[in-house]
């Protein structure tokens, strides 16, 4: 065992002990002892990786799968000190079901806090609400932070160096503060350890025939969301979406849905595409690995507006207005594919009779105008139809650049 994290751990455990083990305590003592002796200057990374691979003596290991990976160097019955390794992951919104606090021990990362609000439970497992994001920070290593259990603490991190690492000093479960709900924005909780083995085989059953092209795919689809409650019909929803886009049937499906269940379904259709959305750039992010590029789909993951999201630029890239950051890029993140000329996940529409290689120029100069919101149409643009510059606008709208244009 790693002898700083030995003295660290031991640290926490006579401070929390005179504290008669108090749970509201625990994210202080925490942080404190993760400031007082932080790890980022106090650790040797090789060394400690070093004895990790090659003394046996180490604490007892989880299976948690958090991580990247999770090595746990201080073991207590009541609490423990894990180092997370991240290389291409970023957590979705969630919450805890413990306390403690965090310190970053290498890279930086981009940290967003949340509410969920208006919730109504569906079950135990899954509600429904507004998330809404409350504020967003850059942070650096060195940085400590506390974790509080239970709603009051939903957050997120999108981790921008290779490797990012993590110093978590953490409970190992405080009671009645679960479930530890995952959110979906902008209006989905859902408990992600829920072991539903009925949905997940029916789902599984449903790839099969997606992928051998059953003729019966759809109609079984919507007889299924027509037969099952909200919170599985959800799950099958999200599970057929692509599918089901593919062969012309969403939007027949998704009316079924809502036919069904009501209002109460009426911020589902939002949160699929949201999903999908999230899931196209944490995509993206397995092969970025540029700062400035992660720090860039970190804003766009988490920031709602571009109101939000252009002073968070101009704070970390001052020298620069922060929409010729932004074009630049988009524009370093795209280029020429197989499918056309890209901004990042925005591909120039087919449609438009344009030379090739105009297209980059014109579709650059699109987004600054949309992103600044000018009535006053750029001279690059003038040779357009109004209806060519919304098929312009429509096709970033529906990529990850969306954000910019809201």
């Amino acid at each position: 065992m790693n002898d700083f994290f030995k003295d660290l751990g031991r640290t926490v455990l006579e401070q929390w002990k005179r504290e008669n083990f108090s749970l509201s305590s625990f994210p202080g003592i925490a942080q404190k002892a993760l400031e007082d002796h932080p790890p980022a200057t106090s650790v040797d990374l090789s060394e400690f990786m070093r004895e990790f691979l090659l003394n046996d003596e180490q604490p007892q290991q989880t299976h948690s799968g958090f991580g990247q990976p999770e090595l746990v160097a201080y073991h207590h019955p009541k609490f423990y000190i894990q180092l997370l390794f991240w290389l291409d992951g970023t957590t979705d919104i969630h919450q805890h079901e413990f306390s403690g606090a965090f310190h970053v021990m290498s890279g930086s990362s981009i940290h967003a806090h949340f509410k969920f609000e208006n919730a109504q439970s569906i079950t135990p497992h899954f509600r429904v609400g507004d998330v809404r994001m409350q504020n967003i920070e850059l942070l650096e290593t060195g940085r400590t932070v506390p974790i509080i259990s239970g709603s009051s603490c939903i957050h997120s991190l999108f981790h921008l160096d290779t490797p990012s690492i993590t110093v978590v000093v953490r409970t190992q479960h405080d009671p009645g503060t679960g479930p530890q709900f995952n959110y979906l924005p902008p209006h989905v909780a859902m408990d992600p350890v829920l072991d539903d083995s009925l949905t997940m085989r029916r789902k599984q059953l449903l790839d099969v025939m997606a992928q051998v092209e059953d003729p019966d795919y759809v109609e079984v689809v919507i007889e299924m969301i027509n037969e099952l409650d909200f919170e599985r019909g959800f799950f099958i929803l999200q599970n057929c979406m692509g599918p089901l886009h593919q062969l012309g049937a969403w939007d027949a499906v998704l009316e079924t849905y809502q036919k069904k269940h009501g209002d109460l379904a009426s911020g589902i259709p939002a949160t699929l595409e949201e999903y999908v959305r999230r899931d196209v750039i944490k995509e993206m992010r397995g092969s970025i690995t540029d700062p400035e590029h992660r720090f860039f789909l970190a804003l766009l993951m988490n920031v709602p507006t571009k109101k939000d999201l252009l002073p968070l630029i101009q704070q970390r890239f001052s020298d620069v207005p922060p929409i010729d950051t932004v074009l630049r890029w988009a524009e370093e993140l795209g280029g020429e594919t197989e499918s056309g000329i890209a901004l990042l996940d925005a591909f120039f529409p087919e449609t438009l009779e344009i030379e090739a290689e105009e297209q980059p120029a014109i579709y650059l100069t699109a987004l600054k105008h949309f992103i600044e919101g000018s009535k006053k149409v750029p001279a690059e643009l003038r040779k357009l139809s109004s209806s060519q510059i919304k098929e312009l606008r429509a096709s970033l709208e529906s990529s990850s650049l969306c954000v910019l244009l809201r």
